[in-house]
């Protein structure tokens, strides 16, 4: 576990005035399946993650730099326009009043959006197969666009890419300021947090969850787990009689209704109950399904808004987490909202991510 000291390079100690600066930020945004009919372009239906970037991107700006900006759209198999960058250009050029949009140009090696003579998007970096390898060549390739290296993309920093760990062997490196705002928020709630600390986790994937439950069963008052993850019973019964030296976490699993769409309205109650106690809550993954209005259940939102209700300083993350609470209008109660998903759940548990210590070398 990183601490709220950790040395971090910060971007306000780089000397980076009229100099070129690859940013890498997270823009793996949702986009919906319906395409505008007059110009064939997908929409965004979630920027959390691109106005994180915003404060590192103006600053960037006001001290002259040239800012190429590299990031990925999913997992493409190869070159898909579907998943072409061209959206987040033009959300950009609407959020910096820029004219000029959408100019396709090449860069070096790479298809890329010139958005005005000092900001740029290199096309999405996942469809060229160097990027995931963490090739050697293709880092050096990126780093030769550049004279600095920013990196603002927490949600990617728990993998060992090109474009996050490549890319600093040959650049000086720095943390942009929302992600040194995630490493200092979470280390933070979880080294001296107020208590009682409850611990909501959900969502589908026991292999990226497990690993939280097990640590959070060490160190909170309570955890609470729904979601398809709490059909796991014999991984979540083995937490629980877990040998744990001192105070261990109460932990709480609920029941699914029927169809699996949501957790019992009982075990919402007593969730509820709980989280009303609470003076911090980590809360990372759905309580059943939130995707699809048809099925969607009742207890994510009631869950959100007895959060919002108790007062505790809240964490919030999780891409489709966040997403829905935006929808729903109150992200902003939450008093912090990570733009990571797995990358929180790896920080939270402990884990050494490769980004961070790419800064840190």
């Amino acid at each position: 576990m990183y601490n709220i000291n950790v040395n971090l390079p910060p971007l306000k100690n780089a000397d980076v005035n009229g100099k070129t600066v690859f940013l890498r930020a997270d823009i793996d945004i949702p986009l919906s399946e319906i395409r505008n009919p007059k110009s064939e372009i997908r929409n965004i239906e979630d920027d959390t993650r691109l106005k994180a970037a915003l404060p590192t991107i103006e600053y960037l700006l006001q001290q002259n730099c040239k800012i190429i900006i590299g990031g990925h759209l999913r997992r493409p198999k190869g070159i898909d326009k579907k998943l072409s960058l061209e959206p987040v250009a033009l959300w950009l050029c609407h959020k910096l009043k820029i004219k000029n949009e959408k100019l396709k140009i090449k860069l070096g090696d790479f298809d890329a959006w010139q958005l005005a003579d000092n900001i740029l998007i290199v096309e999405n970096l996942r469809f060229y197969p160097g990027e995931e390898k963490n090739d050697r060549e293709f880092s050096k390739n990126l780093a030769s666009l550049a004279q600095i290296y920013v990196n603002d993309a927490f949600a990617m920093s728990h993998r060992n890419h090109a474009s996050i760990v490549g890319i600093t062997h040959f650049l000086p490196h720095f943390a942009g300021f929302h992600l040194q705002k995630e490493v200092e928020t979470l280390s933070h709630v979880m080294e001296n947090p107020k208590r009682p600390l409850v611990v909501i986790v959900g969502g589908k994937k026991i292999e990226t969850k497990l690993p939280l439950v097990e640590k959070m069963h060490k160190v909170a008052d309570y955890v609470l787990v729904g979601g398809k993850i709490a059909e796991e019973s014999k991984a979540l019964v083995n937490v629980q009689h877990e040998k744990i030296t001192g105070k261990k976490a109460v932990l709480l699993v609920a029941d699914a209704i029927p169809d699996g769409s949501d957790i019992t309205d009982k075990d919402a109650e007593n969730f509820l109950q709980i989280i009303s106690l609470a003076k911090t809550i980590i809360w990372n993954g759905s309580m059943g399904i939130i995707e699809n209005e048809k099925l969607m259940g009742e207890s994510t939102r009631k869950i959100a808004l007895g959060i919002i209700k108790s007062g505790a300083y809240s964490v919030v993350g999780g891409g489709d987490t966040v997403e829905f609470l935006n929808k729903l209008g109150v992200l902003d109660k939450f008093s912090f909202a990570s733009t990571g998903g797995g990358a929180m759940l790896a920080f939270l548990s402990g884990e050494k991510l490769p980004g961070i210590e790419a800064l840190l070398q």
